[in-house]
């Protein structure tokens, strides 16, 4: 998964980044709030780790303008130096998910972390993963449709899993380059282009399939479960 982390310490920074990526997740820095926001409006991330207090825009209010102006529901660990009972409530009532006090204990820290992705993604986590009349095994590699095997490459396997666990949701193409192919998203652009179109060909997703396979201009691509027949024409 791909966690953003913002804090103005470097060696907090440093410790937190450290522990996301013995996590297996990949970690993205951030020093300043604004910077954070700026990517927000163009990337994808499954976590945020927030310190309250930073020189620009606070951590609060960085996820209150989350909440309220961009109306996402990406989970929000807020750490700080604050500890009183009223700190707590304030950060919970802003729409964080979870709460942590400094000095960071990794081994909580780490807990948290786990704890939150997997009430947030539960989908992620699943062996087999079914969605529709599709099923995925994670462990035989294998996607089936109504009972039939599909047969697909490793990366388009990847790109499913990563598409179908994350169904409804925009995902951009730095996230999706980042997950698959586990490289910067300096990767040629046509090859994420190239693996959506074989895999939308491949697995035929398309409505009366119950599902349809977008791109979202400068953004990343979606994939987003219907109705059935719902956007069939006569």
């Amino acid at each position: 998964m791909r966690i953003a982390v913002l804090d103005d310490d470097p060696m907090h920074l440093d410790l937190i980044a450290s522990l996301v990526a013995s996590l297996g997740h990949d970690c993205v820095r951030f020093s300043r709030g604004q910077q954070l926001m700026h990517q927000l409006r163009r990337e994808s991330f499954d976590l945020l780790l927030l310190d309250w207090e930073l020189p620009d825009i606070s951590g609060l209010e960085l996820l209150q303008w989350l909440r309220r102006d961009r109306q996402q529901a990406l989970p929000v660990i807020l750490l700080t130096c604050r500890n009183q009972e009223r700190d707590v409530v304030t950060a919970l009532n802003h729409g964080a998910d979870d709460f942590m006090s400094k000095p960071i204990r990794l081994a909580e820290l780490k807990a948290r972390v786990q704890a939150t992705l997997r009430r947030n993604y539960p989908e992620q986590v699943k062996r087999v993963l079914s969605c529709g009349d599709y099923v995925l095994d994670l462990d035989a590699r294998s996607v089936h449709y109504q009972g039939q095997a599909v047969e697909l490459t490793q990366k388009e396997f990847d790109l499913a899993h990563c598409l179908f666990a994350n169904a409804g949701r925009l995902l951009s193409r730095g996230y999706l380059i980042e997950t698959v192919w586990g490289v910067p998203t300096d990767l040629p652009s046509r090859t994420l282009d190239t693996h959506v179109s074989s895999l939308r060909n491949k697995l035929q997703l398309r409505p009366e399939r119950g599902f349809r396979l977008s791109a979202t201009y400068g953004q990343g691509y979606r994939l987003e479960p219907l109705a059935r027949n719902a956007e069939e024409t006569p």
